[in-house]
């Protein structure tokens, strides 16, 4: 099948297909005699299985890790289970972040009155507070 039928059966743009084929996640596709990629069921199914990882959140590289212990049937599970555990470690924490980033923002914006004065705790705490402000205007 040509690329945008790889593309339909799989839920990968076409774009991404050529993407991780330059990068090496994917395997260069054959060419027909007319020049065009020709995909079978074996680069839908892992483009299907990338498209999955990715929306997990894992990198490419760690995408490329998962492949090759998908390839090997003599692997252990063990590694399979810690790389997904060490992804949720990650996963976790960028939560705990954003979650702290969220309130952070939530309190400015509760600081701030949000009428026509020019004063703004938002834009004070994020050019460095008030210090910094004055410091600014006088330069």
């Amino acid at each position: 099948m040509r690329i945008g039928e790889a593309a339909g059966a799989s839920g990968v743009s076409a774009k991404m297909i050529r993407h991780y084929e330059a990068v090496g996640l994917l395997p260069a596709a054959s060419r027909r005699d007319s020049g065009y990629r020709d995909y079978g069921e074996a680069e839908v199914h892992a483009l299907r299985f990338i498209r999955r990882a990715r929306d997990l959140g894992f990198s490419l590289g760690e995408i490329a890790g998962l492949l090759a212990l998908w390839a090997d049937r003599g692997r252990a599970s063990a590694e399979v289970k810690r790389l997904a555990l060490s992804h949720v470690e990650a996963l976790e924490e960028k939560a705990r972040s954003l979650s702290a980033m969220a309130a952070t923002l939530r309190h400015l914006a509760e600081s701030c009155h949000g009428d026509g004065r020019p004063e703004c705790p938002i834009l004070e705490d994020l050019a460095g507070g008030p210090a910094q402000m004055s410091s600014r205007r006088s330069t």
